[in-house]
């Protein structure tokens, strides 16, 4: 990569995938979500059973610009599964009803 793997908001968001199998972008808090893709990402997400984690765009703007930057994806909420991109709320809906986001992180709800 050029000079966006030299901003440190790329190294943190890259850190962020890595080390968590399940990272969620959003707007708020899953337990105090501050817009309503994000409150839904969170319902389905807990639905399944997945164990993720989470990190605030609106409390770091460089985070919530990299973040757009980083996975070439417009729109927050973004879901990162095992360091892949996976979309933001539509997507991950959609895969709720098909039974996919089960399939995709609901055995990781099993693993410590």
């Amino acid at each position: 990569m050029t000079d966006v793997a030299q901003k440190p908001v790329m190294a943190r968001i890259q850190q962020d995938i890595t080390t968590n199998p399940v990272m969620l972008y959003m707007k708020g808090t899953p337990s105090f979500p501050q817009c309503g893709f994000s409150a839904r990402v969170v319902q389905l997400l807990d639905l399944v059973g997945a164990k993720y984690a989470s990190a605030n765009v609106l409390e770091d703007p460089e985070l919530r610009d990299g973040i757009k930057e980083f996975s070439n994806w417009p729109t927050i909420p973004q879901l990162f599964v095992r360091g892949e991109f996976v979309g933001g709320c539509d997507i991950v809906s959609e895969m709720y009803r098909a039974g996919e986001l089960h399939d995709l992180v609901g055995e990781m709800a099993k693993s410590p």
